[in-house]
């Protein structure tokens, strides 16, 4: 098995947790190739040898890894999308973050999910993606999100009208902040804390919840993810903002975005003694009160 490790730069008190993951892959006689920036890192960081074969992009990957690790947090493992893409390497995040709901795997158990991966004692998590177009080119070929793809007013104090159709039929004009089309996903990101409702990785669905909405009755609305989503932009501003994931760039306001569904998918690698309920509950806290014991 061939393992590649993804990384960011990380505090002092997470270095024992990183150089348990290399020891582990060591003990079972594997020799891992690193994020070159994330090893370089580790290198000035370590006092123990750390010095492996890296990779720097996409191409370095594909046909050639069987496994990413992602060691940090949810956001660590939405930066893994640019390097995996449409290759099918499947990615194991392990969470040196706060909550941690797709790095979901705990740091105080390195040597157990490492032996789970290598054993191959998990199973494939399909999560389907976002993939965002326009009439100029947006992000290049990264133009996909496994979370959710925003729009946002830029840097003013006006609200934004965000002009949306569906299929070509028209939905409505969202008064407001701004707008967020999540996957399954991402509904428990950003799209949640906004008030959007949680789904299933498993339901074939995207969610569309406002921002501030300036009209109380407007509400989150899950629709099928074989939709085709369009976007005019109304606002006093010359620019608006849009996101994929964590990838931000400013836009002009003539221009028109389509959301669909991406031709392809991300395998997420669940081990064994997980389950997406467990997580749910573990994260959200649910199930605390007393009375359920």
């Amino acid at each position: 098995m061939k393992i590649a490790i993804y990384g960011r730069a990380f505090s002092e008190d997470l270095l024992p947790y990183v150089e348990e993951v290399f020891e582990v892959i060591a003990q079972h006689n594997l020799v891992p190739i690193v994020y070159h920036q994330y090893h370089n890192f580790i290198q000035k960081k370590s006092a123990k040898k750390i010095d492996f074969e890296t990779f720097s992009e996409h191409s370095d990957l594909v046909n050639k890894v069987d496994v990413l690790i992602s060691l940090g947090g949810d956001g660590t493992l939405l930066d893994t999308l640019s390097l995996v893409r449409d290759s099918g390497i499947p990615i194991m995040g392990i969470n040196f973050g706060r909550l941690g709901f797709l790095a979901s795997n705990n740091k105080y158990e390195i040597n157990k999910s490492i032996t789970a991966l290598i054993n191959k004692d998990y199973n494939l998590d399909s999560r389907s993606l976002l993939s965002l177009s326009a009439d100029v080119p947006l992000f290049g070929e990264e133009n996909y999100a496994l979370n959710d793809v925003t729009i946002h007013r830029n840097d003013n104090s006006s609200m934004m009208i965000i002009h949306t159709s569906m299929n070509g039929s028209f939905l409505n004009s969202y008064w407001g902040d701004g707008l967020i089309i999540s996957t399954p996903t991402g509904s428990t990101a950003y799209s949640l804390s906004c008030g959007g409702p949680i789904i299933f990785p498993s339901a074939q669905n995207f969610a569309i919840t406002p921002i501030a909405p300036h009209n109380l009755n407007v509400r989150p609305v899950i629709i099928s993810d074989d939709c085709e989503l369009t976007f005019e932009i109304e606002t006093r501003s010359n620019k608006f903002l849009i996101s994929c994931d964590s990838r931000n760039i400013s836009v002009d306001k003539t221009v028109k975005i389509n959301l669909k569904k991406a031709d392809f998918s991300i395998k997420l690698i669940r081990l064994n003694n997980e389950s997406y309920l467990n997580t749910l509950r573990n994260k959200l806290l649910w199930g605390i009160d007393t009375r359920n014991y």
